[in-house]
């Protein structure tokens, strides 16, 4: 809404803030069910033209304090309602992945920004490298790292098993 405002209003958009603000606070919000300022005072707002008319007052007490509340617990009733509708909206394309041995797969691959690899730079560098195959290792084929001895150079000396 925001967004839509500056481009309408072009440079003065920020001598226009308070109308933004007014527009946004009176605007229709699905995920409560109403406005959000209707939500926290708990009636409509009235147009700036009836601003400066007398209305009625409504006094401070116990009573507003439990309505308040009363409208916070709807609220968050229907902000979990548009969050549980949100989540099956996007659990319909989301599947559950396994793999067993010998499945091809792609393995993701994120550099850094700004840094060129495989020829390409940003946008253009490719996110998956061919695909490889997923493998799950024997246990008899595994060295136990005890055995070695690593050199303060970091080498070591390979012996046959």
């Amino acid at each position: 809404m925001l967004r839509a405002c500056v481009i309408d209003l072009k440079g003065n958009w920020d001598d226009h803030l308070p109308l933004i603000e007014f527009a946004y606070s009176n605007s229709y919000h699905s995920s409560i069910q109403m406005a959000p300022y209707e939500a926290l005072y708990g009636r409509r707002c009235r147009s700036h033209i009836g601003w400066f008319e007398v209305g009625e007052a409504r006094l401070i007490g116990p009573d507003l304090v439990h309505q308040a509340m009363e409208k916070v617990k709807v609220i968050q009733e229907r902000l979990k309602t548009a969050q549980i509708r949100q989540k099956s909206y996007t659990d319909v394309r989301r599947k559950a992945l396994e793999f067993e041995v010998d499945d091809w797969v792609y393995l993701k691959f994120s550099p850094m920004k700004g840094v060129m690899r495989f020829g390409k730079k940003g946008k253009l560098s490719p996110r998956y490298i061919r695909p490889y195959r997923n493998c799950m290792g024997d246990p008899s084929l595994i060295i136990p790292t005890e055995d070695m001895e690593i050199k303060d150079s970091l080498s070591y000396e390979e012996i046959p098993i």
